[in-house]
Parts: C-alpha cells; structure tokens; sequence
C-alpha cells in the first residue's frame, strides 16, 4: 500500500497530498480511506505542496512629499480626431518564471494600440 502511495506522490511530481492520492487509488480500484492514506503518507514524510499564500506587492510608492502631475485633459479621455491624445497604462503580469511587464500607448479616438513595450524589470 505504502508503495503505491509513494508511486501516485512520485509521479505527482511531490504536489499529490493525501486527499489526491486518494482519489487516484479509488479510481484505480483500491479500497482505503483517505484517513489511512493521510497516517501512511505522514509516517513516510510524504507530503503535498498547498498554495502560497498570494499577496500583492504595490507597484508604486507614492512619494507624500511629491506634488502630484497636473491633469492636461480634466479626465476627459475622449478625443476629436486621431492622434490627439495617447493614453498609456503598464500592467505588472505574475508568471511562474518572475514578474513580465506590459506597457501600452492607446489613441483615444481609435482605441488602437499605438505601441507596446514588455520587460522583465
């Protein structure tokens, strides 16, 4: 039994806890209870990976000693013609190798991208 478990957490790549290696034995045919499958994986210090906590880390530090950049369009995004008014955003994208970095530039009036750029940092 313990070795079947071991093959199911093996296999698992070491992320199968016990209510995984469970639902595997059931479906291969193997009676046993997910309690069972819990005492034998900690006898064996067999042990799943659960999910980090996920936390965000603010992209900006605001400055309070900064006065802030003045408003040129009074938040009025729309425009009357083409290449008018760019807006740009940068969006920070968790992978699982690290952090990508996406900026955009938008024409207000088209809503076409003008340009883009990625990074890593």
């Amino acid at each position: 039994m313990v070795a079947e478990i071991a093959d199911d957490h093996t296999t698992s790549g070491g992320t199968y806890g016990s209510p995984r290696v469970h639902a595997t034995l059931r479906r291969r045919g193997i009676r046993v209870s997910r309690k069972r499958v819990e005492r034998l994986m900690r006898g064996h210090e067999l042990q799943g990976v659960f999910p980090r906590k996920k936390w965000r880390t603010p992209s900006t530090r605001r400055d309070p000693r900064a006065t802030p950049s003045p408003d040129l369009v009074n938040r009025d995004f729309t425009a009357p013609a083409p290449d008018r008014l760019w807006v740009v955003d940068a969006t920070r994208i968790p992978t699982g190798e690290g952090v990508f970095w996406l900026a955009a530039v938008r024409d207000a009036f088209s809503n076409r991208i003008v340009g883009w750029k990625t990074s890593d940092r």
